[in-house]
């Protein structure tokens, strides 16, 4: 099987595995990750179906909505690559990435890496800043519950994996336990040079809440 007909039969999979995934991690967020691992694929030297195929299966099950537990989707992803005849290696070089590619993998012990790690971890974490960022921490937020803001919740600056899996903080803390701190942690010159854009954005957003929330705008 040719490769665009493995990276078409796994999107399709995954369009149909997210159809009712919650609205910030679903077929759209997929979508929005592979548009940039292309984009970034234009001026960065990687293994393109590898490129690919982890990020259309990167939040095939999300260990946030499987009880922490970080094996499922890379062994969903392992089973499907298998039943439609890729390569084990390939297999096995998608799997490692789904493991290790996450900012929560990041405050841990990261073991293993490589080039289409960082690309395909670049694309999700340009998904993660600016306005479609912002959009997808409220509605996280609001799928969990959580308050919008809470001026006695002070946000913690450096957490272990472990608090940040289990942190129930105000949607505004995440702005500075994770989106603000992406753009110093981009790895290709192409995400390094949007992530300043949406990075600006971010701290404009911030600049205006703090205050309409003071009364002062």
């Amino acid at each position: 099987m040719q490769s665009q007909e493995l990276i078409e039969k796994t999107a399709s999979f995954v369009q149909d595995r997210l159809k009712n995934a919650e609205s910030g991690h679903d077929w759209w967020h997929i979508q929005r990750v592979w548009n940039n691992t292309k984009l970034i694929l234009q001026t960065e030297e990687a293994d393109a179906l590898v490129c690919e195929l982890t990020a259309l299966l990167h939040d095939i099950a999300d260990s946030k909505f499987h009880n922490g537990d970080e094996t499922i989707g890379p062994s969903i992803a392992g089973d499907f690559l298998t039943s439609i005849g890729v390569h084990p290696s390939t297999i096995q070089h998608v799997q490692q990435i789904i493991l290790n590619m996450s900012f929560k993998a990041s405050l841990g012990e990261v073991k293993f890496h490589s080039k289409e790690l960082e690309i395909v971890q670049d694309a999700d974490r340009l998904d993660a800043i600016g306005a479609i960022g912002i959009a997808r921490a409220f509605n996280y937020g609001g799928y969990k519950n959580r308050e919008i803001y809470n001026p006695d919740v002070p946000f913690v600056e450096k957490q272990s994996k472990e608090a940040y899996k289990n942190t129930t903080a105000p949607t505004i803390n995440h702005f500075y336990e994770k989106l603000l701190l992406l753009k110093g942690r981009m790895n290709t010159d192409t995400a390094r040079q949007i992530a300043a854009i949406r990075h600006q954005f971010m701290e404009q957003f911030l600049t205006q809440f703090y205050g309409e929330w003071n009364g002062e705008r």
